[in-house]
């Protein structure tokens, strides 16, 4: 923990000495039209994995999950704010702040300083924390910006400035859902893990290796931890995708064979996306892999002679087929611009690449960020081309991964640049969509798994299935749309596939198909003219006292344990209320707590997860009138039933909320 002045503040058992605190990340509107560099904005795939597929690629925004996480942890009351503009920042500026923290990354450091200075012109009291990969700069750099520093784990580091006593990991899990869209339509919610932060393989190039000295911090440390955090998304909406934050997952093979243990136990198949290094990957057999729950992988291609620690291991030729063939799909990225490259060697391991058959591929320029062995080794040796040794800030606006900032040995700054475009564009040209790279894979794994001996892998099987059969509207699009008549045939003859084994489309799918072809041209027009790509405001509250008209209403519950048993409500994003019962639950309680619950549901249109998993004893009249006096909201309740037995043989009741 710093302060910008270098000191150490110190630790307290006093709490909230600072009363409220405000997160915010930089402010919208974002994107290159607005004086960013490429690829800053709001969406990580879009910006940096599918940028050449236009209307084909999946949109999701990526928000700074780190404040929501923080806020979740500390005593303090706080805000968070997603992307607000100038006029949302001041308003909730005008509110009282005592700390406010900004999250940014080195090309957003303009726009950090945009942010302090409304802070300073509006909330002059405030005091503002700096936070993030873009705190990598020099305290000589931050310090005219900020009253402190984070360069850490931010939990702990927010509890010690505002003198709350220390907590231990795991630490509280907030539930954070992104929605996937595909032509504009919701087609998936995927819950986010916080596994770990840092990395150990420490690639010369990677921020997320130095930043945290090339160790590993568990924030999930056991596989039974992380766990506990995926049922509480199942329990939200069951069969909902995850994605593990850990930069390479499977290193710790004790903490990932516990997770698969857990996923057996629980006996129903998962979705979860991880990051992994070929090294890692290859200690486990592809049947642990998916045993896991694993069906997706980010993995550092990089470079066929780059020599990174990481990409030892098996043959990725070999690799990479196998985990396709069981359904597995890959997002890889590749580096340009490395010395040894050469505009025929980055063909050549392009042409590699593609040969591998990726979902999904990434490019980006080999980039000296501040902290790592590169940027080092680029000072030293004066390689960075002048204009941005000369002007920091133009260095630090490009520090996106798409411009060639250091001096190479043949190849010049715009000879680089193209071939990174090149790359995207190649991709785009020789497979086609991504969305239909991934239906590819699923059908390989559906075919490969649907006779396995293994129940759960079958189980797994009929999951891949269903997930293809939800995806017959998108065909038509790409079939009519996509980028040559090759990739055209191969989507047709995809769809074809698909058809034979899981039947004709229905008269209400083909009409889908066609509202599908229409929201695809919108998509494309919205994106050629620049209209509706910036999100709304996100605005979360944690233990503040001034709380909306429906979140009263809620909280009302928790007056309501009687009689033997406790009520606990959490107000969680995505309009999701979880409402915990404990202990003992008589005819009259449950009178109570089901006018409660249906005078919330219907003053409100919030989704309701009723947590019955700790409660020791309910007498049948109780449960049947919960039940019945509920069924009304039936659609928009989930219900986590408790093991013990005398109360689990009452889950027949609760049948149609599960």
């Amino acid at each position: 923990m710093e302060m910008a002045n270098g000191e150490v503040p110190v630790t307290s058992t006093r709490k909230n000495r600072a009363g409220k605190v405000l997160f915010t990340s930089v402010c919208r509107p974002l994107g290159e039209r607005y004086g960013d560099g490429p690829s800053v904005g709001y969406e990580l795939l879009y910006g940096q994995v599918t940028r050449t597929q236009g209307l084909f690629s999946p949109r999701a925004n990526h928000i700074h999950f780190s404040l929501e996480y923080i806020a979740e942890n500390l005593d303090a009351p706080a805000t968070v704010l997603q992307y607000p503009n100038r006029r949302e920042l001041i308003r909730e500026l005008k509110k009282g702040y005592d700390i406010v923290g900004i999250s940014f990354v080195l090309a957003t450091f303009h726009r950090m300083k945009e942010v302090v200075a409304i802070i300073r012109e509006h909330s002059p009291s405030s005091k503002i924390v700096l936070g993030g990969y873009g705190t990598v700069l020099s305290d000589d750099v931050l310090t005219p910006y900020g009253d402190y520093i984070c360069r850490e784990e931010g939990v702990a580091f927010m509890r010690r400035l505002l003198e709350e006593p220390e907590i231990p990991m795991p630490y509280r899990h907030p539930a954070l859902v992104s929605r996937l869209r595909v032509f504009g339509m919701e087609v998936s919610r995927t819950g986010m893990v916080f596994g770990g932060l840092g990395c150990p393989n420490g690639c010369d190039f990677c921020c997320t290796s130095y930043f945290f000295k090339r160790k590993h911090i568990r924030l999930l440390p056991t596989g039974r931890d992380i766990y506990r955090v995926i049922e509480q998304y199942q329990n939200i909406e069951p069969g909902m995708s995850i994605v593990v934050l850990d930069e390479d997952f499977l290193l710790n093979k004790k903490r990932a064979l516990e997770l698969r243990d857990c996923v057996q136990e629980g006996g129903l198949p998962l979705s979860i996306f991880v990051f992994a290094s070929v090294r890692a990957i290859s200690q486990y057999t592809v049947t642990e892999i998916l045993e896991m729950g694993i069906d997706g992988f980010w993995i550092g291609y990089e470079g066929t002679r780059s020599g990174f620690a990481k990409q030892s291991g098996r043959p990725v030729e070999e690799l990479f087929q196998e985990l396709r063939e069981h359904g597995i799909s890959l997002l890889t990225s590749m580096i340009v611009g490395f010395p040894y490259q050469t505009p025929e060697i980055i063909e050549e391991e392009l042409s590699g690449l593609m040969a591998l058959q990726p979902d999904f591929a990434q490019f980006l320029i080999y980039g000296p960020t501040p902290g790592t062995p590169f940027y080092d080794r680029v000072m030293k040796e004066q390689l960075m081309h002048r204009e941005f040794t000369e002007d920091r800030e133009q260095y630090y606006r490009k520090c996106t991964g798409f411009t060639a900032m250091v001096k190479h040995p043949v190849m010049s700054p715009a000879e680089i640049q193209a071939a990174q475009t090149r790359c995207f564009e190649e991709d785009f040209r020789r497979l086609g969509p991504s969305i239909y790279r991934t239906l590819a894979t699923s059908l390989r794994g559906y075919l490969k798994l649907k006779d396995s001996p293994n129940p759960w892998l079958h189980r797994k099987a009929e999951s891949l299935g269903g997930e293809l059969r939800r995806a017959y509207p998108i065909f038509l699009v790409g079939k009519a749309l996509g980028p040559t008549p090759a990739a055209r045939r191969r989507i047709a003859d995809l769809e074809q596939q698909i058809h034979q084994i899981f039947g004709p489309p229905t008269w209400k799918e083909h009409l889908l198909s066609a509202a599908a072809l229409g929201m695809a041209a919108w998509t494309g027009l919205t994106l050629r003219l620049g209209l509706f790509q910036h999100p709304r405001l996100l605005r979360h509250t944690f233990r503040m006292a001034e709380e909306s008209l429906p979140a009263r209403v809620w909280r009302r519950l928790r007056n309501q344990g009687l009689d033997g048993h406790q009520v606990e409500v959490e107000l969680r994003p995505e309009s999701t209320v979880w409402v915990s019962v404990e202990g003992r639950l008589a005819v009259g309680s449950a009178e109570k707590l089901v006018a409660g619950l249906r005078d919330a549901l219907r003053r409100t249109e919030d989704r309701l997860v009723l947590d019955l998993a700790r409660m020791g004893q309910a007498e049948r009249e109780a449960a049947e009138r919960m039940a019945e006096g509920l069924r009304v909201y039936r659609d928009r309740i989930r219900v986590v039933m408790p093991r013990a037995g005398e109360v689990a043989a009452l889950a027949a009741l609760f049948t149609l909320y599960r």
